[in-house]
């Protein structure tokens, strides 16, 4: 792993709608596909290191909220790319969607209401870019979650960066150009590795821009992400929804969400056409209420150990 150290500068993103960073941080530690532990470990902040969208340089970042309107970015990275960072970042907490109406999917919905009571604040936290959400769809397709960590971890340290993101250093996701040159990671079978490559080269040519993928009709996003090796219906789900964070997806191929719903609404038998009716509600916010259902659905299988 390759290491380096970048200058500060700083500039704020002004929040529409309730945002907790605090939140944020603390949701991101326990993520593991995120692979971010040590993300909130500052108190009053959150520090992150990535690949920039496109150019795929290096970079890292601390937020810092300063008050509930503004969050301060002071950004680890060539000052070329401050603002494509801040950007990125931006995108990364769901700051660059407008909250302001998010309440009245609760008073549509009383059980987003509760959630929403629950997990004041918490906006969906995304990974650094739809790259590295299809480079996670690939990892961690038919193993254990575990396993699929392991693989990420591995693959940063064979083949990322280390950033240091104000006094902390912090690993970045390899770059498509050096993905591209993957040709063995223990643990990993070769088709994955295939298809990781095919992920490398799909981002080198800008398949995988996250304003492009938000622009474009849902429907028609997902089914061009389903061109993607290795990627079916959930994994574009995944790209679209938390790598480009398109804000009004409802995720028709995430079981595990359903079974979480069918508990919360008492409907048992719901088929996924009548869970996506209920979601209908959500809207323009479809995404943001599905994440909200896992959140309180993982915590509460953490709290039955």
């Amino acid at each position: 792993m390759t290491v380096s150290t970048l200058s500060p500068p700083s500039t704020e993103i002004l929040i529409h709608g309730g945002f907790d960073l605090a939140a944020a941080a603390g949701f991101l530690m326990g993520f593991a596909p995120a692979g971010r532990p040590e993300a909130g470990a500052e108190p009053g902040a959150l520090r992150v290191a990535f690949p920039v969208d496109g150019v795929w340089t290096p970079a890292g970042a601390v937020l810092r909220q300063r008050s509930p309107d503004a969050v301060e970015v002071e950004v680890h990275g060539p000052e070329e790319h401050t603002e494509a960072v801040v950007a990125q970042v931006t995108r990364m907490c769901s700051l660059d969607v407008d909250a302001t109406e998010f309440p009245a999917a609760g008073r549509r919905d009383p059980v987003v209401s509760l959630l929403q009571d629950l997990h004041p604040g918490l906006r969906p936290v995304l990974f650094a870019s739809p790259y590295e959400a299809a480079c996670w769809a690939v990892l961690s397709h038919r193993i254990w979650m575990t396993q699929a960590v392991r693989l990420r971890r591995r693959l940063t340290d064979r083949l990322g960066t280390e950033v240091d993101v104000g006094g902390v250093r912090l690993p970045s996701f390899p770059a498509p150009r050096e993905l591209a040159k993957l040709e063995y990671l223990p643990g990993a079978p070769a088709h994955k590795l295939q298809r990781l490559r095919g992920i490398a080269q799909a981002a080198a040519d800008g398949l995988l821009d996250a304003a492009a993928l938000r622009a474009m009709p849902a429907e028609d996003a997902l089914k061009q992400l389903q061109q993607l090796p290795g990627v079916g219906r959930f994994s574009a789900e995944l790209i679209l929804i938390r790598g480009a964070g398109h804000p009004d997806v409802f995720p028709r191929g995430e079981s595990r969400l359903h079974e979480i719903m069918r508990e919360a609404y008492h409907l048992p038998d719901a088929s996924v056409a009548e869970l996506t009716e209920i979601a209908e509600a959500w809207a323009p916010f479809r995404s943001w209420a599905s994440f909200l259902f896992r959140v309180e659905g993982e915590a509460r299988m953490r709290e039955s150990r």
